[in-house]
C-alpha cells in the first residue's frame, strides 16, 4: 500500500470514485474519439446510477470529455457546456462492476463507446471498446490501435516503438475472429509522439492515444 491508496488524488468532488475516476474514464473515451465531440450518450449503472449525481458523477464525466483534469475547477460547471449535446441514461446490471459507466461519443470524424468503471481512490479500468472486451487502466501512456487482423502489424508497429527508444511496458492482444477487427493496447514507459508513423502502418485503421494521469 502507498500514499495514494491512503490519502486518494488531489481532485474536486466529494469522492474519488465518483468523481476523479468519473472524469478519468471521460478523458479515456475523448482520447479514444481522437477528436471533439459532437455528442455523447453517458450510460450510468449501479452505485453510479443511484448516488452519482449527489456525488457528481455527471459533471465529472462530463468534465473529463471536455479534457479537464481532475483538479480543474471548471468540473463543477461542466454541465453547462455548449461545446457537445449530451444525454445521461440510468441502469442496473449485477454483472457489471458498481461504479461503471457506458459512453458513447459522436464527433465529425469517428465515433466509439466505451465502458469502464471506476474501482477505487480514483483508479478506473476500460473494459469494453466498441462491443470488444479489453483492459487497461491509463496508469501508463497508452496506445489504442485499431487494425485488422493481419499478418506483420505487431512486428512493425514493435519497430518502430524500438527504432523511436519507446520501451513496452505491456502489450494486449483483441481480435473478434481470425482476420477480423482487431485492437492492440500497448502500455509503454516513455511518451508516444509518433503516431503518424503508426497510422502508416499496413493494416492500421485508426490510433488513439491516452496519456497517462499522475495525479
Amino acid at each position: 500500500m502507498d500514499v495514494f491508496d491512503i490519502i486518494g488524488p488531489i481532485m474536486i468532488g466529494p469522492s474519488s470514485s465518483h468523481t476523479a475516476g468519473a472524469v478519468r474514464l471521460g478523458a479515456v473515451a475523448l482520447a479514444l474519439l481522437g477528436e471533439k465531440p459532437k455528442s455523447a450518450v453517458i450510460t450510468l449503472y449501479s452505485s453510479f446510477a443511484k448516488t452519482g449525481k449527489g456525488h457528481g458523477t455527471d459533471m465529472a464525466v462530463v468534465g473529463g470529455i471536455l479534457g479537464y483534469g481532475i483538479d480543474d475547477a471548471r468540473i463543477l460547471n461542466a454541465l453547462g457546456t455548449k461545446e457537445f449535446s449530451y444525454e445521461f441514461k440510468y441502469e442496473d446490471n449485477d454483472e457489471f462492476h458498481p461504479n461503471t459507466a457506458k459512453i458513447q461519443l459522436i464527433g465529425e470524424y469517428n465515433s466509439v463507446t466505451m465502458r469502464g468503471a471506476s474501482v477505487g481512490g480514483g483508479r478506473i479500468e476500460v473494459q469494453e471498446i466498441d462491443g470488444m472486451e479489453v483492459s487497461f487502466d491509463g496508469e501508463l501512456n497508452t496506445l489504442i490501435i485499431f487494425h485488422t487482423d493481419q499478418k506483420g502489424v505487431i512486428a512493425d508497429i514493435s519497430g518502430l516503438l524500438s527504432n523511436n527508444n519507446i520501451n513496452i511496458a505491456f502489450m494486449k492482444l483483441y481480435r473478434v475472429s481470425k482476420g477480423s477487427d482487431a485492437i492492440i493496447i500497448i502500455e509503454t514507459d516513455q511518451r508516444v509522439e509518433i503516431l503518424p508513423k503508426i497510422k502508416k502502418v499496413s493494416g492500421v485503421r485508426r490510433v488513439a492515444y491516452y496519456e497517462k494521469y499522475n495525479a
